[in-house]
């Protein structure tokens, strides 16, 4: 197996529309750090398979598909976002819409440069995973305080001299230190942990960083401010917890003579139901409830409750999608590595649908080839938290599009024995 990866720039000239808060006032005055676009490919001698990670608030299908068409060398081609909310604007509207210009050819153009970069570096190499659960960095958000326990993957590229060529980190936490009020362009978490992890890994090393299944996760609970040192602190907290796991016995991903496979499923999903009558009660709900945390004087019990009511306003002026959303679930096998990539913001626990009884090492991706929106389990919609509030798919959706992704995962398998 022959892998390859290279990183070209994103950049973000201001003043830019910026993506991710709705509260946010004004356009980008500068750059914090660059944003990039990284693209990880694999080649078994028959195949290629691309997966590109971009420093951008979501990705809709139209992107997605603009970017497959202007890259070669490939027979598959992943596309999956950060979700940082200091990036770009590209249409990140719950349901999927058009990614608005220059971003609708700049990135299409960003990711055939990064495949073609990486194709040039691919070097013979075996894989290597790992997984553990990441502690006081990410947290349900959406809820009290609670366990602060996350599951991280790590997939290391070894090459043909037994050195750590490159290493892929798949996060499953909200990339959102940064707060409404900045208007400087960042990677925000993900920037913050390349930078930690090349501090201490070397120049040596290509570095990937993966957002995982992150809809309801998030540091809100963790963080300790909204500025640089913070980003710095857990970018090292996170850094720190790979490197502890790079030191316990990994299980193979792949090796020399593995084959290299993938499937795409896609899936139309039924819109919320909703009515004005319901957005004006979910307003009215949402305010009360503002008012009674704020007199209870708990600082989380607010956060919780204002975002509750931004999820509920925003819901009462968003376009109600009038047909079903499409969306694409993916799955790949690299030797005995499994990935299942999910679309739009799955929470965390369809990825633990995916992930159980498997067989062999698996992770999953968020946000990646489209964005239908925030995809919250069947059971949270019971409750008006903001994710539920601002979801476009029906219930169920979520678990349909996890169901999808194990079902060819388990086809994968069948195909690799």
């Amino acid at each position: 197996m022959r892998t390859g990866c290279a990183t070209v720039p994103l950049p973000v000239t201001a003043p830019t529309p910026m993506g991710g808060y709705a509260g946010r006032v004004g356009t980008s005055t500068g750059t914090r750090d660059p944003l990039g676009i990284t693209a990880l490919t694999w080649f078994d001698g028959r195949r290629r398979f691309a997966l590109v990670l971009a420093d951008l608030i979501c990705v809709n299908a139209d992107v997605v598909a603009a970017a497959r068409a202007a890259t070669g060398d490939v027979d598959a081609l992943w596309l999956a976002a950060s979700h940082t909310h200091s990036g770009p604007e590209t249409g990140c509207v719950p349901g999927g819409t058009a990614t608005p210009p220059p971003w609708s050819h700049r990135i299409p153009a960003a990711v055939a440069g990064a495949v073609a970069a990486a194709v040039r570096t691919e070097t013979d190499t075996v894989g290597r995973w790992r997984t553990g659960l990441l502690a006081d960095v990410g947290s349900v958000r959406s809820a009290a305080p609670g366990l602060a326990q996350v599951p991280l993957d790590l997939v290391e590229v070894v090459d043909g001299a037994g050195r750590r060529a490159g290493l892929l980190v798949v996060l499953p936490v909200h990339p959102t230190v940064l707060p409404a009020a900045n208007l400087l362009v960042s990677a925000d978490l993900v920037g913050a942990v390349r930078a930690a992890l090349a501090q201490r890994l070397g120049p040596d090393t290509w570095l990937a960083v993966a957002t995982g299944a992150a809809g309801d996760i998030s540091t809100r609970h963790t963080r300790r401010g909204h500025g640089g040192s913070e980003l710095e602190r857990l970018g090292t907290a996170v850094a720190e917890h790979c490197l502890a796991e790079l030191a316990r016995p990994a299980v193979p991903a792949w090796g020399a003579g593995d084959r290299l496979d993938w499937r795409a499923g896609p899936a139309r999903l039924a819109p919320k139901p909703s009515s004005a009558a319901d957005h004006r009660a979910m307003v009215e709900a949402a305010t009360r409830a503002v008012a009674t945390a704020r007199a209870g004087g708990d600082p989380a019990a607010l956060r919780i409750a204002e975002g509750d009511l931004t999820g509920a306003r925003l819901a009462s002026t968003a376009e109600v999608p009038e047909h079903e959303i499409d969306a694409e679930v993916a799955a790949a096998r690299i030797g005995a590595l499994s990935l299942a990539a999910l679309p739009g913001e799955p929470f965390l626990a369809l990825a633990g649908e995916i992930r159980r009884n498997r067989p062999g090492p698996t992770a999953v991706l968020g946000y990646a080839n489209g964005y239908p929106g925030y995809l919250p389990t069947e059971g949270a919609y019971a409750q008006p938290r903001y994710e539920v509030l601002a979801a476009a798919a029906a219930p169920g959706s979520g678990e349909r599009l996890a169901g999808i992704a194990a079902d060819l995962l388990t086809d994968l398998d069948g195909a690799h024995q």
